[in-house]
């Protein structure tokens, strides 16, 4: 049975990748990140006896944000309300105003790629391991580089010609 101080240590290690995550997907709107993310960690909370260690708790936690933001831009009219009182604190991460546009030029950006690209690209940015990620995506390693580069190309030129 997971104990609190468990769900406590895998909630402070993994709380800003899993909400930069969501941010990706919601391009940077972080209420509707906040909310995803409480909601990730509430399926975290209600799963953690049922994780068979088949692989990291990291991976195991991606695939359930991943599920999630793709659940709530499939259906953004049906969100559950969560007691936000019993998960611990942690404090976002903030950012000066010429360095938020430039976050956010990037995310309308990230936010014009395919489902996957997407995903691959917030991982990356996330410093997620290329073998974690081909195991998230369900690819090999090698084409999870090629597909790497080829994001990576569109999304320099996106940022060069986006205006906002």
């Amino acid at each position: 049975m997971a104990t609190e101080e468990e769900f406590d240590d895998i909630y402070v290690t993994h709380y800003n990748k899993v909400f930069r995550l969501c941010r990706g997907y919601f391009c940077g709107d972080t209420a509707l990140a906040s909310d995803a993310t409480q909601e990730i960690f509430l399926k975290v909370w209600e799963n953690l006896d049922s994780f068979r260690n088949e692989s990291s708790v990291s991976t195991w936690i991606y695939r359930i944000t991943v599920n999630t933001c793709l659940l709530y831009l499939r259906k953004s009219s049906s969100r559950k309300e969560i007691r936000t009182d019993i998960m611990p604190q942690i404090v976002l991460e903030t950012y000066s105003n010429e360095k938020e546009e430039k976050l956010q030029k990037m995310y309308q950006c990230i936010e014009k790629l395919q489902e996957v690209n997407r995903l691959i690209i917030l991982m990356t940015l996330d410093s997620m391991t290329y073998p974690e990620i081909s195991k998230v995506i369900g690819i090999t390693e090698e084409t999870l580089r090629v597909r790497i580069h080829r994001i990576k190309k569109s999304l320099i030129q996106c940022v060069q010609n986006e205006k906002i």
